[in-house]
């Protein structure tokens, strides 16, 4: 198994000591983070995209920039960016600036975001929100495999010839779709035959696993190997202790104070406590042999070879704690115990020793990440 540690970056007040970060310290918070990543061994840091308080995550390819230039060896990724209200002509542009700028470390995960607060902001309705990501998707793909294209379509005005610059590093960046709610990022995933990345962080197992089996199920349709699905998943909070007990009272005062805030709620999670969200949730609290049997019992559910995790909330020095704690307990065995082959290469700089697959249906060609 692979492991991301990321962030959406919200910057609340401590829940146990009231200590409230500036902007400018929870940045250099997160920059500390991916630097502390690498060296401990992750094989990727993400920054999630938000657009409203409490997180300042507005800007992710500014920020992975920053780390890019901290960092030499660990993948960058995107948890997500919002593909359904950005213009693709910026996001062909910013990303390949910074597949240039990291040196062909970038990968980004697509999707619809899961915050309506940002429709206003970017002059569409949540209603339009699936057409808008696929529209805008298909026409990013474009940009970043063709020169000169022409295109029309609905939510941006048309191109005529446009050859976007920079052109990417990497011969193809790497994508990534992000599910959470719908089959609709499933069915385009599968279609495109490019890895999803469950966000598996708000609801039982059984709702996201009935989502990753439509994505196999539909990549078999669109004439790709199921057997070969690429998958990653969050894993909601993580809190490791001695002991179940001491892992549940330390974390409580965390759990409360983010989930009495209005971007918590809007995710409607059915959990009515801690307890029950570690019986019956994605959440990792508890002791190193509690942690890895969930973490196994979720790999059995959705066969991930990717996990991410988070320490957001935390002070830094109970960040520290965790992250080796973590990779200390929880990393080594897993490793052994799932063997995972992604991400076993450098950038995909020669696309030429790979084939391409024949598909159904006019589907897009198997992706490079698809076949490792």
């Amino acid at each position: 198994m692979k492991f991301v540690l990321f962030s959406l970056m919200a910057n609340l007040p401590n829940a146990i000591t009231g200590e409230a970060w500036s902007s400018q310290q929870k940045f250099q918070n997160v920059i500390k983070q991916a630097v502390l990543a690498e060296e401990l061994g992750f094989d990727a840091y993400g920054v999630g995209e938000r657009h409203g308080a409490p997180f300042l995550s507005s800007s992710p390819p500014l920020v992975l920039t920053a780390i890019a230039a901290r960092t030499e060896r660990i993948r960058l990724l995107t948890m997500v960016t919002v593909l359904s209200v950005l213009d693709p002509v910026r996001v062909a542009e910013d990303y390949a600036t910074l597949d240039h700028l990291s040196g062909g470390r970038l990968e980004i995960i697509i999707g619809k975001g899961n915050d309506p607060r940002h429709y206003p902001l970017f002059g569409i309705t949540e209603e339009e929100q699936w057409d808008s990501l696929a529209e805008r998707y298909r026409l990013l793909k474009r940009l970043w495999s063709e020169k000169e294209v022409t295109w029309e379509g609905s939510y941006r005005p048309p191109l005529h010839q446009v050859t976007t610059q920079p052109r990417p590093y990497q011969q193809q960046i790497p994508i990534w779709h992000g599910s959470a709610s719908s089959t609709r990022s499933t069915e385009l995933a599968a279609q495109y035959g490019e890895p999803i990345f469950s966000s598996n962080s708000f609801h039982p197992q059984a709702k996201y696993k009935a989502l990753i089996d439509h994505y196999r199920e539909r990549l078999a349709y669109y004439g790709h190997d199921p057997a070969q699905a690429v998958i990653g998943a969050g894993a909601g909070s993580l809190y490791l202790a001695d002991t179940d007990e001491e892992a549940i009272r330390r974390y409580r005062p965390y759990y409360d104070a983010y989930h009495s805030t209005a971007a918590a709620q809007h995710n409607q999670s059915p959990f009515t406590s801690l307890e029950d969200n570690i019986r019956n949730g994605p959440v990792l609290i508890g002791s190193a042999e509690s942690v890895l049997e969930k973490i196994r019992s979720y790999h059995t559910a959705f066969g991930n070879q990717v996990l991410s995790i988070s320490v957001d909330g935390l002070g830094e020095q109970e960040q520290l704690e965790q992250l080796h704690r973590f990779t200390e307990d929880i990393i080594p065995v897993l490793r052994r115990e799932i063997p995972s082959a992604i991400w076993q290469h450098g950038p995909n700089l020669d696309v030429g020793s790979r084939s391409i697959t024949a598909v159904k249906n006019d589907a897009p060609p198997i992706s490079p990440i698809f076949q490792l």
